[in-house]
């Protein structure tokens, strides 16, 4: 039987995918001490839910070109007052996204979460991951795994 509905359409008029590709990652565990003055991959050990099997090894894969909204949310503990800036990446295959922040709070914060979005522009077999970069400072900040997500779906 070869009869899967593409998409659905309810008597109330809400239309849904079931193929439409999306997914939600987030790591299995944390991710203690990311080291300073280098790009760090973030390790993303636990699917939520990923519709066409598209995302492994911490890296989303676009099956199809078009139009994706990515999203991240990072949550860390022991921001370094000391260090000169953090930036968290999307890093696709044609372009980095990221948010930038001056962690120059007179201390250290227990906890903070940096967020990226975007609606990218991917190219089939094009490729999707998360960077955190500290410069200076001290190797102290940990990722946390249960606050910590990246996310996104086929738009158009």
């Amino acid at each position: 039987n070869d009869s899967a509905d593409i998409f659905i359409l309810t008597n109330a008029g809400e239309v849904t995918k079931p193929y439409q590709p999306a997914f939600l990652a987030q790591p299995a565990a944390p991710q203690n001490n990311i080291p300073i003055n280098n790009d760090t991959e973030i390790v993303l050990g636990a699917e939520r839910f990923d519709i066409g099997a598209n995302f492994a090894n911490n890296t989303f894969t676009a099956p199809v070109t078009g139009k994706y909204q990515l999203q991240a949310n990072v949550r860390v503990q022991h921001l370094d007052s000391a260090a000169n800036y953090y930036h968290l990446n999307i890093v696709t295959s044609n372009r980095v996204y990221y948010s930038i922040l001056d962690p120059d709070f007179g201390q250290d914060a227990v906890y903070f979460t940096f967020v990226v979005t975007v609606l990218a522009d991917m190219d089939a077999s094009d490729t999707a991951k998360l960077t955190i970069f500290q410069s200076g400072g001290t190797s102290q900040t940990d990722i946390q795994a249960s606050f910590t997500t990246f996310s996104g779906y086929l738009v158009a």
